[in-house]
């Protein structure tokens, strides 16, 4: 869940493939000397929410060719990406998962995780966990987080 107003000037980068999203990723990880492994699934048959397509069928009705990919970065804290065809993509950090995050926000969501922003919101009463990753333009995202899933690298960051 995205919450805040966009009142910045700077608007994210405009990310309109998946391929340009790996590169950007790629770039990231770079900076932030990690590792980095990219699987890629390319046709109607090959991508995650297809599964309805025929067997051989791999365009779309409109003719074109879905391109979905999955990356996995090394190091601490363990996070994944999948990135949809459709500009959206499934951020995991240390297996909680963040759906639905628009595509041109993954990079700076990943900025703000390998740069320490990310943390923890503890609630006393009724208790309760809720990963907070602050984005540019007076943005955030906020997932719960299940007591029995804090990590150590959730635990550091409790606020």
């Amino acid at each position: 869940m995205i919450t805040g107003m966009d009142h910045s000037p700077h608007r994210p980068e405009h990310l309109p493939t998946t391929e340009a999203a790996v590169t950007a990723l790629r770039a990231l990880a770079a900076r932030f000397a990690r590792d980095i492994e990219v699987t890629h699934d390319i046709g109607a048959d090959q991508t995650s929410r297809r599964s309805t397509a025929g067997i051989g069928v791999t365009t779309d009705p409109d003719g074109s060719l879905p391109h979905e990919a999955y990356v996995e970065f090394g190091g601490a804290p363990r996070v994944s990406v999948r990135l949809y065809p459709e500009d959206d993509a499934l951020i995991t950090v240390e297996g909680i998962e963040c759906p639905d995050i628009p595509r041109d926000d993954v990079p700076a969501f990943l900025r703000s995780v390998f740069e320490g922003l990310a943390h923890v919101k503890a609630r006393r009463f009724p208790p309760g966990y809720r990963l907070v990753v602050p984005l540019p333009g007076d943005r955030t995202y906020k997932e719960y987080v299940p007591m029995a899933l804090l990590t150590p690298w959730l635990s550091s960051r409790v606020r």
